[in-house]
């Protein structure tokens, strides 16, 4: 069995935000709205229930491994469940926790060429960290140009094969390539577990679906992908920014075109959403949003949640 714990299922700044005062912040806050608090996205996965996949280091990550016991075995004087670290992009609150496991280190980290880049150069986590026992050892997952994709195994957890799929998406605004897209920017991962054929699509940013990835999300037994906002102007309406969803580069639930109108076409996997942004009236449960999600078989993912496939 493939174990898969949702570790965080919040967009960057969690839920509440620490300086929001939108309806759902304000809310969830004074207990007047049925929500539960969330963390910055992030999901641990496992077929042995000792050795995990972290994807991504969010900055909530001390308070995650906290909450996951599995992640603190206790084999030795110290110890952590994390076999390896896989970044999907260079996102701040996708990386900066890896600041927190400092004392870890070394730790094994697969990351792309420009995922790299970025950690060694407009956010220099990775040179940071040669100071804690000469740093981490840097894998490179491998990418190619347009949209085919390349798998690979990490020696740790040998049973689950990795397929990295190319994103279309920006670099962070840190990076010193923001404004000059490359394959490798964001991905979206395909984990398969070799002994079963279980498939899990993991894609918490997804600006739009493009024509390759249709047989990934159509093969997958498990899709857990991009939940970040109800309608593509969200932030306006809600008051607390001017991007839209695509200059985000993440595509909204609603309206046509959107990511309910596309689950719907798939009848295999099962849908959970994951990466749900603070603003999204679908956090609250009492909602027509959250009902509607949900009566098209859509799940909504929360902190803590377990799967097994």
């Amino acid at each position: 069995i493939m174990k898969v714990q949702v570790l965080g299922s919040a967009a960057g700044g969690g839920f509440p935000q620490w300086n929001c005062n939108c309806r759902n912040c304000a809310g969830v806050r004074a207990g007047t709205i049925n929500a539960k608090t969330r963390t910055q996205s992030s999901i641990t996965v496992s077929v042995d229930g000792e050795n995990w996949i972290l994807f991504n280091t969010s900055p909530d990550i001390r308070e995650q491994l906290a909450s996951f016991g599995p992640m603190q075995p206790n084999r030795a004087i110290r110890d952590t469940g994390i076999a390896a670290i896989v970044y999907m992009d260079s996102q701040i609150d996708h990386t900066t926790g890896l600041l927190m496991l400092r004392e870890g280190c070394p730790h094994n980290i697969w990351c792309t060429e420009m995922v790299e880049q970025d950690l060694t150069s407009g956010f220099p986590t990775l040179n940071m960290l040669k100071h804690w026992n000469g740093g981490n050892h840097v894998n490179r997952i491998p990418i190619n140009e347009g949209d085919e994709a390349n798998e690979f195994t990490i020696p740790q957890v040998p049973e689950l094969k990795l397929t990295a799929v190319p994103l279309l998406s920006s670099a962070p605004p840190y990076s010193p390539h923001r404004d000059d897209p490359h394959p490798g920017d964001n991905i979206g991962m395909q984990i398969e577990d070799t002994r079963t054929g279980k498939k899990l699509f993991y894609a918490p940013g997804l600006g739009q679906i493009e024509p390759h990835l249709r047989a990934y999300m159509e093969s997958a037994d498990v899709l857990l992908v991009d939940g970040t906002i109800w309608q593509e102007d969200e932030l306006i309406v809600t008051g607390v920014g001017d991007k839209l969803g695509v200059a985000m580069g993440h595509l909204p639930q609603s309206g046509k075109g959107g990511m309910i109108e596309y689950l719907d076409t798939l009848e295999k996997p099962r849908k959970v959403l994951i990466h749900i942004n603070n603003t999204n009236p679908i956090l609250d449960e009492d909602s027509a949003e959250h009902a509607e999600v949900l009566s098209h078989g859509i799940e909504i993912s929360y902190d803590g949640m377990s799967i097994e496939l």
